[in-house]
C-alpha cells in the first residue's frame, strides 16, 4: 500500500503550482518551494542528522547529571538479545566498580600529596625559624638568611 500526498516533494502538478505561485507572491517562497521539490527527500535524512548530532552537543553540556545520563542511557539501550544485553550490564557494572576504585585510590593520593607539601612546608617554616633564631642570637638585626655585602672595587 501506497501513501501519496498531494503536496510531496516531487515535480507533481501541484507543487509545480505551488512554486509558480510562490514566485508570483514573493520569490523567496518559490525559491522554498523549488529547493523542497528538489532536496525534500532528504530533509528527513537531514533532520535525523541533526537531531542527533545536537543530542551529542547537549548530552556534554549536562553537568552535575552527567554521570547519572550516561547510566540510565545504558540500563535503557536495549538490542533485544537477552545474552548479550545481561552480558553488557554486568562489564558497565564492573567497569563502574573499576572507575570508583579509581576514585577512591586518586582521593587517596591527592591526600598523600596534601600531607606531603604540608611536611614540607612545615619543614622549610621550622628552618626559617631557626635560622632567624640563630641570627638573633649572634647579635645581627637580619631577620632572614646572610647575605655577603657586595662592593665595589674601583
Amino acid at each position: 500500500m501506497t501513501q501519496t500526498a498531494l503536496i510531496r516533494p516531487a515535480w507533481t502538478p501541484a507543487t509545480i503550482a505551488l512554486m509558480v505561485l510562490g514566485f508570483i507572491i514573493f520569490w523567496p517562497l518559490g525559491l522554498a518551494m523549488l529547493a523542497y521539490i528538489i532536496w525534500g527527500e532528504r530533509l528527513d535524512d537531514f533532520k535525523k542528522d541533526v537531531n542527533m548530532k545536537t543530542d551529542e552537543v547537549f548530552k556534554g553540556c549536562s553537568g552535575i547529571g552527567r554521570r547519572k545520563h550516561r547510566r540510565r542511557h545504558h540500563h535503557h539501550a536495549y538490542t533485544g538479545n537477552v545474552a548479550f544485553d545481561d552480558w553488557r550490564e554486568k562489564e558497565l557494572e564492573r567497569l563502574a566498580e573499576e572507575r570508583r576504585k579509581l576514585e577512591e585510590m586518586r582521593e587517596d593520593f591527592d591526600s598523600y600529596m596534601r600531607e606531603l607539601r604540608r611536611a614540607k612546608d612545615q619543614e622549610e617554616f621550622d628552618r626559617f625559624m631557626r635560622e632567624r633564631k640563630n641570627g638573633q642570637n649572634n647579635g645581627s638585626d637580619n631577620a632572614g638568611p646572610s647575605v655577603p655585602n657586595v662592593t665595589d672595587h674601583g
